[in-house]
């Protein structure tokens, strides 16, 4: 009989959606001891909640997170809630000896997240945070090349994520669907939401930053608030470029907005070493581009793995080879490392405190982009 781990989400928004779905599905393709109950959720607006409720399959429904959070019945709290609410939520979690599920970014600042961190370890509970792009299979077989040496010394990474969505200056902010452009309930703009994704990324696979030189702009100024009803003063980034260098000696740039025209989710990334090279498209996410110089002269060129045989990572509880899988699937993946890290009293990566790293660099980053100086990491 598989152990019941009954989950308390908090939101009801794409990425409740993303994390439910997960929790449905990954006992049907994971052989694991443990199995998601999907006991309660939790949103202000009840008339919502309860039709989020129905659709994914909770049990059961509350208003106010401080009650679901308090519930005797649940073992994991799920935060999928605006940033500003992250560190709030986590603590109390702690408080009662709850697992913890957080959204990313981990929280608003770095003094938030070490706080986070702090009470998270000394309750002693189980704990991560949803960087999900890892779990992408040709994302987790990057890192496996990466590790085996087969690029030898890294010299260069470099990462990039676009989206065009925000461009309208008649676009307005705050309110449940466009809380990412009000900075009181974000905390910054593209460097939280999109880079934080490349950071963590790229922190896995190539180790940590050390020092970043940013800049940082904000287009459009003012925009109407949906909570108040005035036109305010915009406070988060959109848009944001950076340089970085790793403590291994090799150079990054980053580079992330949500003014290119055409792109509504272009995460790419390349790593360069002295013997080959991998590139990864979010577009073709079950495809990894590798180069490999020691390859004979006249056949020597990029190469498309296709991501999708047994060998390759996760792939073997999927489908027959040569049929990919999607975006979803990498939450699914997230799940089950969760779970099978909980059986084998293991913490499954990127925990509170490997979160906490990307939101210092993301600190980094934007003090860099308000002073035009380069700024440690710290």
């Amino acid at each position: 009989m598989k152990k019941k781990l009954n989950v308390g989400m908090i939101g009801y928004g794409f990425m409740a959606r993303a994390h439910s779905n997960a929790y449905r599905k990954v006992n049907n393709f994971f052989d694991l001891q443990y199995q998601p109950v999907l006991k309660a959720v939790c949103a202000r607006d009840e008339a919502k909640v309860k039709i989020f409720a129905e659709t994914w399959g909770y049990e059961s429904v509350e208003t106010d997170w401080r009650k679901l959070v308090e519930r005797k019945d649940l073992d994991v709290i799920d935060i999928c809630v605006p940033n500003n609410l992250h560190r709030d939520i986590a603590l109390a979690a702690a408080r009662t000896g709850k697992m913890i599920l957080c959204e990313k970014p981990l929280a608003m600042s770095s003094q938030e997240g070490a706080e986070m961190v702090t009470a998270i370890e000394q309750a002693g509970v189980a704990n991560m945070v949803w960087y999900n792009y890892r779990r992408v299979p040709a994302v987790t077989l990057a890192k496996k090349l990466v590790e085996e040496g087969r690029l030898g010394r890294i010299f260069h990474y470099r990462a990039v994520f676009l989206q065009d969505w925000t461009i309208s200056a008649d676009l307005p902010q705050g309110g449940t669907a466009l809380w990412r452009l009000d900075v009181a309930a974000a905390g910054s703009g593209v460097t939280g939401d999109l880079l934080a994704h490349c950071i963590d990324t790229a922190i896995w696979i190539n180790g940590d930053i050390a020092r970043v030189t940013a800049m940082t702009e904000t287009f459009v100024k003012e925009r109407k608030h949906n909570l108040t009803g005035k036109v305010e003063p915009v406070g988060i980034d959109d848009a944001c470029a950076f340089l970085a260098r790793f403590k291994n000696g090799s150079l990054g740039t980053f580079e992330s907005t949500r003014y290119a025209r055409g792109h509504k989710a272009l995460y790419t990334f390349e790593i360069n070493g002295e013997k080959a090279s991998i590139q990864w498209d979010l577009h073709d996410l079950h495809r990894l581009a590798y180069f490999d110089h020691r390859d004979e002269g006249v056949l020597r060129g990029w190469r498309s793995i296709h991501v999708t045989d047994g060998e390759h990572p996760y792939m073997s509880q999927w489908w027959v080879p040569g049929l990919q899988i999607g975006y979803e699937h990498s939450f699914v993946h997230q799940v089950a490392d969760f779970l099978d890290g909980l059986a084998k009293n293991r913490p499954a990566s990127p925990t509170f405190r490997d979160a906490q790293e990307t939101q210092k660099v993301c600190d980094a980053v934007l003090k860099s982009g308000s002073t035009g100086q380069w700024a440690e990491v710290v």
